[in-house]
């Protein structure tokens, strides 16, 4: 049986030669890079992230910059990283922490945050403040549950309560942001989901799923279930300018806080809505019928796309409806499916 000192050791050895040490945000560490890294990767794979980040803080550079900015523009420049309540909860988080004038040096300051749970804290803590907290991200439970042969699937209560006291048992009181980086790294680039590479990985010769050749099989997979599928209309409404009509989505659920079309369930209602805002639209086009998944369900749209030659008497509704121009330089948080929809049929060139 491994000792947890044995485990660190092996850890941080296999780290000092292996370990990702280039990443942007291991670059000038400050609790606002490592907050913003670790909200962008979660559920998002870091080579994904990493022009995101850099996009970001180039716009950003400070958590004051990120405070200070309208939302549209944070969730402009969070444009199709997704899981978009990341975004609102960064700015709100940014506000409060910059009004409090102070960064959060504890669990339970940390974790009273909108967006911050409590893995999320302690690889704030280990990385930047080097406070011995636990973690337990998807890269780190997959090398856990695997490593002790913990059966069942780790969004369940117990087997995350278990995940969680091991995490605890072996997390060291030295080297702690190092070794929180390197079971990060160990399940990034080593304990992978599909095709680990066992016999690269430090810890192999007392893996217990490894020695019952049972790797393949952990984490236990949640419980599949058919994710339903709703079908829509979008309006895609354009002006002789070359405007398109869009309306902002409430703050909360889905693509929550961003600029959107409008939906109808069918395009009677599409044509009704136009007669009823008394918009005379022609050059009528249904798009082909797309599909795009959210984790809860399968979207299958069509876009209708029409014309209009009386904008002008349109009343926006406070802030709420825009005609927007994709050539303009304001920065409007738009859904990758809709920004896709507008650089194909609208000519949008704006990347921000």
């Amino acid at each position: 049986m491994m000792s947890p000192l044995l485990f660190q050791q092996q850890v941080l050895a296999w780290f000092d030669v292996h370990g990702r040490k280039d990443l942007p945000w291991q670059q000038a560490i400050s609790p606002y890079r490592v907050w913003l890294s670790e909200i962008m990767l979660q559920q998002t794979q870091v080579t994904t992230v990493i022009p995101y980040f850099n996009a970001f803080i180039k716009q950003f550079p400070t958590i004051e910059h990120l405070a200070k900015a309208p939302l549209d523009q944070v969730l402009h420049q969070w444009s199709g990283l997704g899981y978009y309540a990341r975004g609102r909860n960064l700015h709100k988080a940014a506000q409060l922490i910059v009004r409090q004038g102070y960064f959060p040096e504890t669990l339970e300051e940390l974790v009273a945050l909108p967006g911050i749970g409590i893995s999320t804290a302690g690889a704030i803590l280990s990385i930047v403040f080097k406070k011995s907290e636990p973690i337990l991200d998807g890269n780190v439970k997959r090398v856990l549950a695997r490593f002790k042969a913990v059966n069942g699937w780790p969004g369940n209560s117990q087997v995350n309560k278990v995940l969680w006291a091991l995490s605890a048992q072996l997390t060291p009181k030295a080297r702690v942001a190092d070794y929180a980086q390197a079971m990060m790294d160990l399940g990034a680039t080593i304990c992978t989901r599909s095709k680990p590479a066992c016999d690269r990985c430090p810890l192999e010769s007392h893996c217990i799923a490894r020695q019952k050749g049972i790797v393949s099989l952990l984490p236990t997979p949640k419980p599949r279930k058919q994710l339903p599928v709703k079908s829509l209309i979008l309006l895609m409404l354009s002006n002789h300018l070359n405007e398109v009509y869009l309306e902002k989505r409430p703050p909360a659920g889905i693509w929550g806080g961003l600029w959107s079309l409008p939906e109808f369930d069918d395009i009677d209602a599409a044509h009704n809505w136009c007669l009823a805002k008394k918009i005379s639209a022609y050059d009528a086009q249904m798009l082909v019928v797309q599909r795009h998944t959210f984790s809860h369900y399968h979207l299958d749209y069509k876009t209708l796309l029409m014309r209009t030659e009386n904008p002008i008497n349109f009343v926006m509704e406070a802030n709420q409806a825009v005609w927007y121009n994709p050539k303009q330089k304001e920065a409007l948080g738009l859904p990758a499916p809709i920004k896709l929809l507008l650089q194909q049929h609208i000519g949008d060139n704006n990347n921000g």
